[in-house]
């Protein structure tokens, strides 16, 4: 097949949309396809990519590059991608890796409105079973988010000498405030677990400061943003995996990549955060400090067993790795050429 990629962010754009458009990408590939991708980042590093990267692509080489295409594969639906389809037909897949509206306050714009109605003219892929519920005019494939299997893997030999550890962008909607808050009522039951905050963003200083204020800065540490094998090393030392967030994730790679690493996942009970983690974890009351303490006093207390958790995994991981993701998008790509 030829497979024109839409992937509105791309290398050297970091975020979870570039990385699961560039895995993908790669093992279509790999599967015997030519794929081109069409993005709206302007940069390019010079890194060699198996398939062809057109940036901001004009009207006249878009037009043509759907003319080329026998299926034309939107990473997240973009209506200035979607217009060639208009003039010339060809099949449409449509991937879901985030809400269509404001999940907040439950109300749609009128673009927003557009992309739903013309969704029902698409194949649709949702990577996670609360994404799919809220594609609520068309019928949607829940296929969840690969991960690089390859990297991300737990090191038997590694020692978890840290306890809790935060892997996100730092920003309000990321919730590693409510953590800090957490970890002042866990000292009240006389548990005291060491923190590791990885990432940064505009909440830094303030994530300093409520450490300092809340006395846990012999427990805290920052390290700013880590990756590749320095992150993998980072998260095989550590026992738990903590997602609090105040926002609902559609999916929550951070803690996938937390289970691969051998850690268990403490989450909260919304979004697609329960399925990213699977049997590997425990789920919390959404936004409840309280809820999330009781779940890592169970965690934490001296005869908590933990190898419980991690027994789910190998089964769990298995479905994320990206030759079988990719395998079942092809499944779904193929049906809509045929």
């Amino acid at each position: 097949m030829k497979i024109l990629l839409s992937s509105h962010f791309f290398h050297p754009s970091v975020g979870g949309i570039e990385e699961v458009s560039r895995l993908l990408a790669t093992e279509f590939v790999r599967a015997g396809h030519e794929v081109k991708i069409i993005t709206a980042t302007r940069e390019d590093d010079g890194s060699a990519f198996p398939f062809e990267i057109v940036r901001r692509p004009g009207p006249v080489r878009l037009l043509a590059l759907v003319s080329w295409c026998d299926v034309f594969f939107h990473n997240n639906i973009s209506l200035r991608a979607a217009w060639p389809l208009l003039l010339v037909r060809r099949p449409w897949v449509v991937a879901h890796h985030t809400w269509i509206g404001r999940v907040k306050t439950n109300r749609q714009s009128m673009r927003d409105g557009l992309k739903q109605r013309l969704l029902r003219y698409a194949r649709n892929i949702s990577i996670s079973e609360p994404v799919a519920r809220h594609v609520v005019r068309a019928p949607s494939v829940v296929i969840g988010n690969p991960y690089r299997d390859a990297l991300f893997v737990r090191d038997p030999q590694a020692v978890r000498d840290r306890d809790l550890v935060f892997l996100g962008r730092l920003v309000v909607d990321k919730g590693a405030d409510l953590l800090l808050d957490a970890m002042v009522l866990l000292k009240r039951e006389n548990i005291a677990p060491t923190l590791t905050i990885v990432g940064s963003g505009p909440e830094l200083e303030n994530l300093r400061r409520q450490t300092n204020v809340l006395g846990l800065t012999a427990q805290v540490v920052f390290t700013g943003t880590k990756t590749d094998g320095e992150l993998v090393a980072l998260l095989n030392r550590h026992k738990l995996v903590v997602v609090p967030s105040r926002w609902q994730e559609p999916f929550g790679l951070a803690a996938l990549e937390g289970v691969a690493c051998g850690c268990v996942g403490v989450v909260a009970d919304c979004g697609g955060l329960p399925d990213a983690i699977g049997p590997c974890g425990v789920k919390f009351v959404h936004r409840s400090v309280e809820s999330l303490t009781t779940g890592l006093c169970e965690l934490l207390s001296p005869g908590a067993d933990l190898s419980r958790f991690r027994q789910g995994a190998e089964a769990h991981l298995r479905a994320h790795r990206a030759e079988e993701v990719a395998r079942r998008y092809l499944e779904v790509l193929e049906g809509a050429v045929r």
